[in-house]
This record gives structure tokens, C-alpha cells and sequence, in this order.
């Protein structure tokens, strides 16, 4: 098969790599208001799965739709986790004192883990917001080596 056929292994991961990088132009445009990030990350999961699964009429209707239909569920996610984000990084700016790092590090790895799943599972499931919530967790904790390997390319 010729390589620049529609179909072949290159032109499918090329088509992929494309809609990756439009997804997350999509998300950085949604996201310049802070309160809408939550809606965006969730868009974002929700048009990649589709994208990669050829569901929907293409990348941008997929991610308008999310974002619309999760706004609700999405933003009442993310502003706890904003809240704690700021707390945290107030408290490694201002509070220098060594026995509150073993605190700092703890509540800094819990939110690592919460954010990471949150809202991936809020884009596949329909579930409550603390049901959500209770589900990140228990997925991050119980795949601690995925999170893990999360945390690492988000950081890249």
C-alpha cells in the first residue's frame, strides 16, 4: 500500500497528530477565562476518544458539544481544584517552615492524582460530582504507575 494513501498507517497517525494539535489549540482558546478550564480538559478528552474512535461529525463538533454539554459538571469540578491549586501554591511560596513539608508534599500529590483523572472521567462517564470526584481518586490510587506516567507527560 502506498504510504500516502488515505488509509495507511502514516496518514491515519498523521490525521491523528493533526487533531491532537487542533484539540489542544481548542482547549488554550477555551481556557484564557480561568473558569472554564475544567469544561475544556474534559472537551478535550471527550473529542480526543471520539476523534481516535471516528464518532461524530468531526474534531471541532465534537469539542463544542462536550464542552457545552459538560460546562455544569466540568467547571463544579474544577473550582475545588482551583481553590486547593491556589492554597497550594501560596503555601510553597509563603510557608517556609520544614514540618509543614510532609503536608505540603501530601496535599500537593492528592491533587496531582484528582486532577489527573477527574476529568477524563468526567468525559467518558455520567455520574454526581462527588461521584466523580470519589472515582478519581480511587482510579489514580488503584493505578498508581498510570498516574504516575500522567504526571510525567504533562510535565514534558
Amino acid at each position: 500500500m502506498n504510504w500516502l494513501a488515505p488509509d495507511s498507517k502514516f496518514m491515519r497517525a498523521w490525521s491523528n497528530l493533526v487533531d491532537g494539535v487542533w484539540i489542544n489549540i481548542l482547549m488554550l482558546v477555551t481556557s484564557i477565562p480561568l473558569i472554564t478550564i475544567g469544561a475544556a480538559l474534559t472537551a478535550g478528552h471527550d473529542a480526543c476518544r471520539r476523534s481516535i474512535e471516528g464518532e461524530g461529525k468531526g474534531v471541532t463538533a465534537n469539542y463544542f458539544k462536550s464542552f457545552k454539554a459538560n460546562f455544569i459538571k466540568a467547571t463544579l469540578l474544577w473550582l475545588p481544584f482551583l481553590v486547593v491549586l491556589i492554597a497550594l501554591v501560596w503555601s510553597w511560596i509563603v510557608l517556609q517552615s520544614t514540618p509543614l513539608l510532609i503536608i505540603k508534599f501530601a496535599l500537593t500529590i492528592l491533587w496531582l492524582i484528582g486532577f489527573e483523572w477527574v476529568f477524563a472521567l468526567q468525559a467518558r462517564f455520567e455520574n454526581t460530582v462527588a461521584g466523580t470526584l470519589k472515582n478519581a481518586f480511587i482510579f489514580g490510587i488503584s493505578h498508581i504507575a498510570m498516574t504516575v506516567a500522567l504526571v510525567i507527560v504533562d510535565a514534558v
